[in-house]
């Protein structure tokens, strides 16, 4: 019997991505909200802006729903990701808030 290792790695090496010429242009976020149940994760990406009366108003430009073991190794991959690009690059230094932020928004960077 082979090890799941070797199977996942066979598995990732022969996916092939699709993507349209919209979603390789990306989307802008400065706000991400996550929420879960016990099944899934669910990640919001905002686009916040001030508006002319000094109040943010926010576009939701992306949900990602998944589970919660893939979730697991989105914040790892994440980790390692910042890991390295302070590596080279020197601490990312967090600014104070350009716009309130409610309790259950965590600001993108």
């Amino acid at each position: 019997m082979s090890d799941p290792e070797d199977v996942r790695q066979d598995a990732s090496a022969s996916i092939q991505i699709i993507a349209g010429d919209e979603d390789l242009k990306g989307r802008y976020a400065n706000l991400m909200s996550v929420s879960h149940t016990g099944e899934e994760f669910v990640l919001d990406f905002f686009s916040v802006t001030p508006s002319s009366r000094g109040e943010a108003r926010g576009t939701l430009v992306s949900r990602v729903v998944t589970s919660p073991s893939h979730f697991k190794r989105i914040v790892a991959a994440l980790e390692d990701n910042v890991d390295k690009y302070e590596q080279q690059f020197g601490e990312i230094e967090e600014p104070s808030g350009q716009f309130p932020v409610p309790d259950d928004i965590a600001a993108v960077h």
